[in-house]
C-alpha cells in the first residue's frame, strides 16, 4: 500500500529504509512526544493543593498552575504552521521537545513561585507546538481510509500516559513531594528526542522543502493574540474581586484585541501574505461547526481536569494518591475505546459519534452531582470512566470530522486553528470553574447551617451543573458536524 506522504529526499530514503510500515513509526515517534507534552497538563493537577501549602497561595493564584500552561499552549499552537514551513518537521519537533524538558527541570528545583510558573509557561509553549503535529502529518501520511484507524491508535497511546499520570503523580505528591511531578516528563523527552532524530524527516507539510515559501511570522497577529488571551483570563480572574472596574477593563481590550486580530488575519491575506491564522478556514461549514465544538468542548474538558481531583481532595477529602488512583480506571477505559472508535470513524458519520461522546460526557458530569463523602469510590470512578467513554468518542472524530473537507494546502493551519481554539476554550473553562468555584464556596461558607465540608460540596456540584450544560450547548453543533465520507479501501 502507497502511503501519500511524499516529500524531501530525507523522507524517500527513510520510506526505502523502512519501507511500508515507515508512517507507522513516524506516527510513534511524533506520539512519544505528544505524550510527554500531556503529562505535565496532568501530572501536575493532583500537587496542586501541596504547591498552595508550601507557596502559601490562594484559590486564584493557584489555578495559574493550570492555567500558565494552558495560556502558552493556546498561543504557541498558532505558531506550528508558520514553524513546520520555516524549520520543517524535525528541527520544531525536536526543539519543542528540548523546550519541554527544560522547562520541567526549572519547575523540579524551583524554590519560588513565579519560577514554578515560568517553568510552566515552557511547557506550555512546547506543547502547544507539539500537538498540532499529529494530525497534520495523520491527513499526509495515510489514506482517508486509514486515517481513522491512525488516529485511534494514536489516541489511545496519547490518553495512556496521562491516565497514568495522575496516579504516579499523586503517588510521588505523597511519597516525595510536589516537585516530583515535574520530573516525571524527563524520562519520555529523552525517549522522544531519540525517536525524532531516528524517524522524524526534515521537510515541512506536504513534503515541501524546509523553508520554501517561508515568510516571515506575523508578529502582529501574535501579538494580538496572545495579548488578547491574556486580558480574556485575567479579566475573568478578576471578575470577583472588588472593584470589578479593572476586569471590564481587562475584557474590554480582550474583545478589542479579538476585533484586531481578525481584521489584520484579513488584511495579510488581501496582501497575497502568510497570516498566522488562515480565515479562507471557516468558508469550511463542517469546520466551523468543528470549531463550535472544539470551543466547548474544551471548556468542559480541561474545566473538569481540573475540577476533579480537587473535588476528590477538598469535596470529598480523599488523599491524593487516592485521588490520582480514581482517575486510573478511567483513563484505561478511554484508551481502549480509542482504537474502536477508530475504526467506526472510518466508517461511519463523524457527527452521530462526537454526539454519542458528548452525550455520554453530560452523564458522567450529572451523575457527579449526586456524588457525596458516603458514595462507594467503585461508583465514582465508574461515573468518571462514563465521561472518558465520551472523550474516546468524540476526540478521534472531531479532527477528521471538520478537517476532511480541507483544501490540502490548509491542513496544517486547520490542524492548529482548531487546536488553538479548542485549548482557548480550554484556557477559559480552568480560569471560568476556578472563579465559580471559589464564588460558590464563599457563598456557602457564609450560610451558618452548612459545615465547610458540605458548602464545598454543594459548590462542587453547582460547577458540574455547569459542566452538563455546557455538553449540551455542545451537543447541538455536533449534530451539523458533517463532512464526506472517506472513500471505500479497494485493496481490502
Amino acid at each position: 500500500m502507497q502511503a501519500t506522504f511524499s516529500g524531501s529526499a530525507s523522507v524517500g530514503a527513510l520510506r526505502e529504509r523502512y519501507g511500508e510500515r515507515y508512517r507507522w513509526l513516524l506516527l510513534l515517534s511524533v506520539l512519544t512526544g505528544t505524550i510527554a507534552s500531556l503529562i505535565p497538563s496532568t501530572s501536575v493537577n493532583v500537587a496542586i493543593p501541596a504547591m498552595s501549602a508550601y507557596f502559601g497561595l490562594g484559590q486564584a493564584r493557584a489555578q495559574w498552575i493550570t492555567s500558565g500552561f494552558m495560556v502558552a499552549s493556546t498561543v504557541s499552537m498558532l505558531t506550528t504552521p508558520w514553524l513546520l514551513t520555516r524549520f520543517g518537521y524535525r528541527a520544531t519537533y525536536m526543539g519543542a521537545v528540548l523546550l519541554l524538558m527544560i522547562g520541567a527541570i526549572m519547575g523540579g528545583v524551583a524554590v519560588q513561585f513565579p519560577l514554578v510558573l515560568a517553568s510552566r509557561v515552557a511547557e506550555g509553549m512546547a506543547a502547544g507546538i507539539i500537538q498540532p503535529i499529529p494530525a497534520v502529518i495523520i491527513l499526509h501520511a495515510f489514506k482517508p481510509h486509514e486515517q481513522g484507524r491512525a488516529g485511534g491508535l494514536f489516541g489511545m497511546g496519547v490518553v495512556l500516559a496521562p491516565a497514568i499520570a495522575p496516579a504516579l503523580g499523586g503517588v510521588l505528591t505523597d511519597l516525595l513531594g510536589w516537585r516530583s511531578t515535574f520530573f516525571m516528563v524527563v524520562p519520555v523527552t529523552l525517549l522522544s528526542l531519540w525517536l525524532g532524530l531516528k524517524f522524524v524527516p526534515h521537510s515541512s507539510p506536504g513534503g515541501a522543502s524546509v523553508g520554501e515559501n517561508a515568510a516571515g511570522l506575523d508578529w502582529i497577529g501574535l501579538t494580538f493574540g496572545a495579548g488578547g488571551t491574556l486580558c480574556l483570563l485575567n479579566g475573568m480572574a478578576q471578575l470577583h474581586q472588588e472593584p470589578r472596574g479593572p476586569a471590564l477593563v481587562l475584557l474590554a481590550l480582550a474583545v478589542l484585541m479579538l476585533v484586531a486580530f481578525v481584521f489584520w488575519q484579513k488584511r495579510m491575506l488581501a496582501r497575497g501574505r502568510r497570516p498566522l491564522m488562515d480565515l479562507r478556514l471557516f468558508r469550511c461549514r463542517p469546520f466551523v461547526m468543528g470549531c463550535i465544538v472544539s470551543a466547548v468542548y474544551g471548556t468542559a474538558m480541561f474545566g473538569s481536569t481540573y475540577l476533579l481531583p480537587l473535588f476528590m481532595q477538598m469535596g470529598i477529602g480523599l488523599s491524593a494518591s487516592y485521588a490520582g488512583n480514581l482517575l486510573l480506571p478511567a483513563g484505561l477505559v478511554l484508551a481502549l475505546t480509542f482504537p474502536v472508535v477508530g475504526r467506526l470513524a472510518d466508517k461511519q458519520p463523524t457527527h452521530w459519534l462526537v454526539s454519542i461522546g458528548l452525550g455520554l460526557l453530560a452523564l458522567s458530569f450529572a451523575l457527579m452531582i449526586f456524588v457525596g463523602s458516603g458514595t462507594a469510590l467503585w461508583l465514582l470512578a465508574a461515573f468518571i470512566a462514563v465521561g472518558r467513554i465520551g472523550l474516546g468518542f468524540i476526540l478521534p472524530s472531531l479532527n477528521l470530522g471538520a478537517m476532511r473537507p480541507l483544501d490540502k494546502s490548509l491542513i496544517a493551519q486547520g490542524s492548529s486553528t482548531i487546536s488553538f481554539i479548542r485549548m482557548l476554550g480550554g484556557a477559559a473553562g480552568v480560569g471560568l470553574f476556578g472563579i465559580v468555584l471559589q464564588w460558590r464556596m464563599e457563598v456557602h461558607e457564609a450560610d451558618p447551617a452548612l459545615g465547610i465540608k458540605a458548602a464545598h460540596l454543594i459548590a462542587f456540584h453547582e460547577c458540574f451543573v455547569l459542566l452538563t450544560a455546557l455538553c449540551l450547548v455542545a451537543l447541538a453543533a455536533a449534530t451539523r458536524l458533517r463532512s464526506p465520507h472517506p472513500p471505500p479501501d479497494k485493496s481490502e
